[in-house]
């Protein structure tokens, strides 16, 4: 069984700043860091170091063998990568001030330049049973489903970002949901989760649903049963991959065919591992270091 994560490849320009910049305002930066990022190269780097096969799709232009080098090294298959040498990587400017906090432009760049006639010459490369997973940064996203569905391809859903174009989706072609509450709820109009969690299993009821709550940790949940799992007491560093790893490994274990608490459990020691280290595709933990890692778990009803 494959893997194929048809997914964003950005370039992050971050600059450290005083102060956010102003209207007319021009101020200097204090450093510039180039970091490899996008929702999908993070969860292919997450599903590579957790042990899965995975494939990745997408489209860089000028300046993204940085990026076909970042997965490479983390054991990623970048042969369905394609190239626009006259196109824009994408890329994101991001400004982070003496306090922490950040402000983002995201330019979609050759992600959102993918057509649906290239995403069929990829996905020919694959069979009924083998997993599609898609973020909602690229183009094509209906026509990627809608093919990967004729095929029998199982499709795992990340919706994020939230766009008006996700509700025109074929949805009901989703085997797997993985999104947190706020994704969830724009996507159901629900609030609590177990609302949330009803909601999708009305509207697609042969899916399975995987919501992470941040300090309440994940619920899980499908026509059959239901299950749900704590996250661990680390030091917050930078929660940028945290999600992108779970996602990762939970896939991975669904893949492998883990029962679905240790899939949870993988998960949720990979995520707060990301959480204790800084960058994005840089704090993603191996396999190794998730099944030996001792944490403690952390009671959510005291915080």
């Amino acid at each position: 069984m494959k893997i194929l994560d048809f997914g964003s490849l950005n370039l992050d320009y971050v600059y450290s700043v005083q102060h956010f910049v102003r209207p007319g305002e021009t101020i200097p930066s204090a450093g510039r860091q180039i970091f490899c990022g996008g929702k999908g190269l993070n969860q292919s780097v997450a599903l590579a170091k957790a042990g899965a096969d995975v494939y990745h799709a997408g489209k860089i232009g000028s300046g993204g063998e940085r990026l076909l080098n970042c997965l490479k090294e983390a054991g990623v298959d970048t042969r369905y990568v394609l190239r626009e040498e006259d196109a824009e990587t994408g890329h994101t400017v991001i400004q982070v001030d003496e306090s922490g906090q950040n402000c983002i432009i995201l330019f979609g760049g050759t992600n959102r330049q993918i057509t649906p006639e290239e995403a069929d010459g990829i996905l020919r490369n694959f069979e009924a049973g083998d997993i599609l997973l898609l973020q909602n940064e690229i183009s094509s996203m209906a026509e990627i489903m809608e093919m990967a569905g004729k095929i029998g391809m199982r499709i795992a859903l990340n919706p994020s970002p939230i766009s008006k174009e996700l509700f025109s989706y074929p949805l009901e072609l989703v085997t797997w949901f993985l999104l947190n509450e706020i994704e969830g709820g724009e996507l159901t109009g629900k609030e609590q989760p177990e609302e949330i969690a009803d909601e999708l299993l009305r509207r697609y009821p042969q899916s399975r649903v995987v919501l992470t709550l941040g300090r309440d940790g994940v619920v899980y949940r499908d026509a059959a049963q239901a299950a749900r799992h704590g996250i661990y007491r680390v030091e917050r560093v930078d929660t940028t991959a945290a999600g992108d790893t779970f996602t990762g490994y939970f896939l991975a274990g669904e893949a492998a065919g883990l029962p679905v608490e240790e899939s949870l459990r993988r998960a949720s020691v990979a995520s707060s591992l990301a959480v204790s280290r800084a960058g994005a595709a840089p704090s993603i933990p191996c396999l190794e270091e998730v099944l030996s890692a001792n944490l403690e778990p952390m009671d959510s009803s005291k915080l």
